[in-house]
């Protein structure tokens, strides 16, 4: 590869520090190390770089042995995306339970809490809290990952999870912003339009962006949705009048504008990697988002020459380059005096986690309903993890239930056939039916409606949306499928 300029310019240094990228293993490649000298100001982790929160610490002491004011950003909402514990399932309950619940001071110290550990293992930017309103139900990426469908109640917890967070020096980074809610469609496969009008989107969508601003987040990050209200022609992330007229101008905010991931098929397949990340640029966005899949040197170093031809060419202009590259290091030499600060002073709660998804568990059951009373059949009805969640993490009640209630059995099934499936399998046992979104599932319903005309005195665990109505002999909804979700949710089975 023929490089444009050495590693001294001022304007390649720029450049590098605009990329967030991610990287292979769970020690420190060399390429990363070298390019930190060069003026790399960021680095992302995901799942495949996390064994345990000691090799975390291990790896990012290894790499700030490089740069002491790197910023190590991660991908860690908890609930059910969560990458520090993507074997095992998280800690904490994601933003849905901690809606349900409705106390912001609960919210605040769970991630209070997350923030302690992110901080502990030498992390300290986490791209959350999602403050999109959950307002399509149908909603296929954003969910339990929201807090909720009523606009106040997003905008007074995404305020608390700030201020929780970023107490403990982990700055947060408020998305998807303008608002990602009201859609169908997922931006890691296309391009969503949200269709609402310009009134609808202030009163809705944007009021939880505005209480981030005031409770101080760090960083706010873009979605990759077209709003027509707003820009006809480009989403969000690579328009001038959502980041920088709308979010800078009218709404008044001076931090980092990080973009969602960039090799997005929304971006990537639309505008090409190296295009959108020199328009996400001149838009307004400080730093890009790369990696989610595998990132390479090669990457780095495209992503690094095109914006700097883009400067050479006239279509980037110099000064926005350099505005960019100042609010990341802004950022990264706050969290690096944060991180000497008092927060050795903060109580650790380690229980905090199954403590709020206990008081997200709500359960229905007729008052003619037999309690469970002995090893039961666990039938988890699995649909396909979006990609922000992925596949790798566990979730359900049955490893669970098979400690609480020895002799339990599980299994899991999936589309046309799977409520015969359950019920052979089960061999004449008291069931447990776990679903995740059964509003979204056709065939997960049928399921449903297969196993409770054979067996009325199945248990129901939803553990996405509580959208469906009520049934079964119990019908326990988490808001999440967390690990401590499925616990609390285990533990009222077995107490019958």
């Amino acid at each position: 590869m023929t490089t444009l300029t050495t590693g001294d310019d001022i304007l390649t240094r720029d450049a590098l520090a605009v990329l967030q990228p991610g990287f292979a293993g769970t020690t420190a490649p060399d390429w990363v190390r070298r390019r930190l000298g060069e003026g790399l100001a960021s680095v992302a982790l995901f799942g495949r770089n996390v064994t345990s929160p000691e090799q975390v610490a291990a790896l990012t002491a290894e790499l700030r042995g490089e740069r002491d004011d790197l910023l190590v950003a991660i991908d860690e909402e908890s609930g059910d995306v969560t990458r520090l514990e993507v074997r095992t399932g998280s800690s904490f309950p994601g933003n849905h339970a901690l809606g349900a619940v409705d106390d912001p001071a609960l919210t605040r110290s769970v991630a209070r809490e997350l923030g302690r550990r992110l901080a502990d293992c030498g992390v300290n930017f986490n791209w959350a809290p999602s403050a999109d309103v959950n307002a399509d139900p149908d909603n296929p990426v954003i969910g339990v990952r929201s807090f909720g469908a009523d606009t106040r109640l997003v905008a007074r917890h995404t305020a608390a999870y700030v201020q929780g967070l970023q107490s403990t020096g982990v700055a947060a980074c408020t998305k998807h912003f303008p608002g990602h809610g009201d859609t169908n469609v997922d931006s890691h496969h296309a391009v969503p339009r949200i269709d609402v009008d310009a009134d609808t989107l202030h009163a809705r969508e944007l009021v939880p962006f505005r209480a981030a601003i005031e409770a101080g987040t760090r960083a706010v990050m873009s979605a990759h949705i077209l709003v027509p209200a707003l820009d006809q022609h480009r989403p969000g992330t690579l328009s001038h009048r959502v980041l920088t007229e709308l979010l800078r101008g009218e709404m008044g905010y001076d931090g980092v504008i990080v973009t969602d991931g960039m090799e997005m098929r929304a971006i990537s397949d639309t505008y090409g990697l190296e295009n959108g990340v020199v328009l996400a640029i001149a838009a307004g966005a400080d730093a890009i988002c790369v990696g989610g899949g595998l990132c390479d040197e090669g990457t780095v170093l495209k992503l690094r020459d095109a914006l700097v031809a883009a400067v050479r060419s006239g279509e980037l202009p110099e000064e926005r380059l350099a505005d960019a590259a100042a609010r990341v290091r802004g950022l990264a030499r706050w969290a690096a005096e944060a991180r000497g600060g008092d927060r050795a002073r903060i109580t650790p709660e380690p229980e905090i986690g199954l403590v709020a998804a206990r008081r997200a568990l709500t359960v229905t059951r007729p008052q003619d309903a037999p309690p469970v009373s002995g090893p039961v059949y666990v039938a988890t009805f699995s649909p396909v993890a979006n990609i922000a969640v992925g596949d790798e993490t566990p979730w359900g009640v049955g490893a669970e239930l098979e400690r609480l209630l020895p002799g339990t059995r599980t299994g899991s099934f999936t589309g046309d056939g799977a409520g015969r499936e359950a019920l052979a399998a089960a061999d004449g046992r008291r069931i447990v039916a776990v679903v995740r979104d059964e509003h979204r599932h056709p065939w997960m319903r049928r399921a449903l409606d297969t196993l409770l005309a054979a067996r009325p005195d199945t248990v129901v665990v939803e553990m996405g949306v509580p959208q469906s109505a009520p049934r079964g002999a119990a019908y326990l909804a988490t808001h999440g499928a967390a690990r401590v979700c499925a616990l609390a949710a285990a533990e009222h089975i077995a107490a019958g």
